[in-house]
């Protein structure tokens, strides 16, 4: 499947996967993250049930904080 992941075209195989599983694939471990799938925010416990198709529009952005 191909989706728009941070802006960019990635690739995935398989028909649709979780967003626990995306952000395993490519090592989202940090622990602040804002999820939106198609530009609808996804809370933190839904990560491992909600599911990418193609064509999918993803942004896991990391939180940073500082002073």
């Amino acid at each position: 499947m191909k989706i728009t992941l941070n802006n960019r075209e990635e690739y995935f195989e398989g028909d649709e996967l979780t967003i626990s599983r995306i952000m395993e694939i490519r090592s989202f471990k940090f622990k602040m993250l804002v999820v939106r799938l198609n530009d609808s925010p996804v809370r933190k416990e839904d990560y491992s049930v909600t599911t990418v198709k193609d064509g999918d529009d993803l942004k896991i952005l990391h939180l940073v904080s500082g002073g």
